[in-house]
């Protein structure tokens, strides 16, 4: 990755080479929304009788699970599970588990935490997946949500930003393992955007 007049193009060899990253949310903003979307969970789940589990959704959503859990003002447990849809930049349109929970989830109050919802194929899987564990209560927390592109049953009930079908990288989100750390969100746009 180089920089051009304070962008980003990526510079590895792949379908998006010579693309410019162009931020879309900043790391303020970014931190901002987290400890909105906290608080509100926090406030929901105030009266919970167990603390809720968050089961991150491996690896997108490594950065802003340890974000929000951080800034929540009760108690949560943690767990992960790894799913496979995606090969390079495309969906396959089928999910296969490559990891699942260890965490007893009947009678809990369940959290799955994404970094983003697109067409919603693994949501979709993920929800039917836990409500055979029968939580006392299962809802989805997304960082970014791809509404116009989304055929979730059920919309997710905390999202941080909706945004559009652009491919997308930073806090978390990749291009090829490359570029997670990038502290804001950055979009994969044409030069002449």
């Amino acid at each position: 990755m180089t920089k051009s007049n304070k962008s980003l193009i990526i510079d590895h060899e792949g379908p998006f080479k010579g693309k410019k990253l162009k931020c879309i949310f900043t790391e303020e903003q970014i931190q901002k929304r987290v400890k909105e979307l906290a608080l509100e969970i926090s406030q929901d789940l105030k009266n919970a009788k167990q603390p809720p589990i968050l089961i991150g959704v491996l690896n997108g959503s490594l950065f802003f699970m340890a974000d929000l859990m951080r800034a929540m003002n009760i108690e949560s447990e943690m767990d992960f599970i790894k799913i496979s849809s995606y090969h390079h930049t495309s969906s396959t349109g089928t999910v296969r588990l490559v990891k699942d929970i260890s965490a007893q989830i009947t009678d809990r109050d369940v959290l799955i935490v994404e970094d983003i919802v697109d067409t919603g194929l693994s949501i979709n899987f993920l929800r039917n997946r836990m409500q055979s564990n029968s939580p006392h209560s299962l809802s989805v927390v997304t960082f970014l949500y791809k509404k116009e592109i989304s055929q979730l049953k059920k919309e997710p009930e905390y999202i941080g930003f909706v945004i559009p079908n652009y491919y997308v990288v930073g806090y978390g989100l990749d291009l090829d393992q490359k570029y997670r750390t990038l502290r804001g969100i950055y979009a994969i746009v044409d030069e002449k955007e």
